[in-house]
């Protein structure tokens, strides 16, 4: 990125990827000779620093846009192993797999009382009965 130097931009990146910004000094910086108190207000100055922090949120929205699953994007998913399952013997997989991707982000909260888990046992096991 223009306007920074190479130790703050591996301090952007680094802060983008740890969400903890004397970490990221501290990865990006010789700190061996500084306290604890002395990283964390220099880490805080750097989030602060105004090229630092268009950089910050010019990765974060990086971040966002390539990361970007959610709770329609796993539906798809699901309906398209649901498709699968009726022409395959067992696509657990394929629902193991969006299931795990939902809890993963977070994104796999009951409506009712039956956990997760759950659910993925009771729709593995309907699929596995469906005729080959």
């Amino acid at each position: 990125m223009a306007g920074l130097t190479p130790k703050q931009e591996k301090f952007a990146q680094l802060y983008v990827e740890l969400g903890d910004a004397s970490e990221a000094y501290r990865r990006s910086y010789d700190t061996s000779k500084m306290k604890p108190a002395s990283v964390n207000r220099t880490a805080k100055a750097q989030v602060d620093n105004v090229k630092i922090a268009a950089r910050i949120a010019t990765l974060k929205e990086s971040h966002a846009k390539r990361h970007a699953v959610t709770v329609d994007t796993l539906v798809a998913e699901l309906e398209e192993a649901r498709q699968i399952a009726l022409g395959v013997p067992a696509p657990s997989a394929a629902v193991a797999a969006t299931m795990g991707k939902a809890k993963l982000l977070g994104l796999d909260q009951q409506r009712d009382t039956g956990s997760a888990e759950d659910a993925v046992t009771a729709l593995c096991k309907l699929i596995d009965k469906l005729p080959s």
